[in-house]
């Protein structure tokens, strides 16, 4: 929850290959108080049944920028295998592995201010954008 001198962050992600929440992606979360500023560890979670995580870190007074970081890799791979247990390998690119193993997104913040920053993930893109 933000305060006058701090922000607050939250997020979730839609798979937007399936039209449903990516369930059990880690994310971390880092501040930093000003540009120049080194990136601090607060911590992190995953997303819930709905793609959402509920209980990321509160941000230290004084932050101007926030970073997420989506560890997708291994929530790609598990949706892979479990379409592959009912249907032959996918043939369409011939591609293996994850194109995006992760995904980091860097943004300002400004005291007394919430943000909601969802993720738009597909196995070949992804979008954000600062939701409400």
């Amino acid at each position: 929850m933000s305060t006058d001198t701090t922000a607050s962050v939250s997020t979730h992600i839609l798979d937007t290959s399936l039209g449903r929440p990516a369930e059990g992606v880690a994310v971390q979360l880092e501040a930093r108080a000003g540009r120049d500023a080194d990136w601090q560890p607060l911590g992190g979670s995953a997303t819930d049944a709905d793609g959402r995580c509920k209980d990321l870190p509160a941000l230290p007074e004084g932050t101007t920028h926030v970073r997420l970081d989506f560890a997708v890799e291994s929530y790609f791979e598990k949706k892979q295998a479990d379409a592959q247990q009912d249907a032959p390998a996918n043939r369409d690119s011939g591609a293996t592995g994850v194109f995006f193993p992760e995904v980091a997104i860097t943004f300002a913040v400004r005291p007394g201010e919430h943000y909601h920053v969802p993720l738009l993930l597909n196995p070949f893109g992804y979008s954000v954008y600062r939701g409400s």
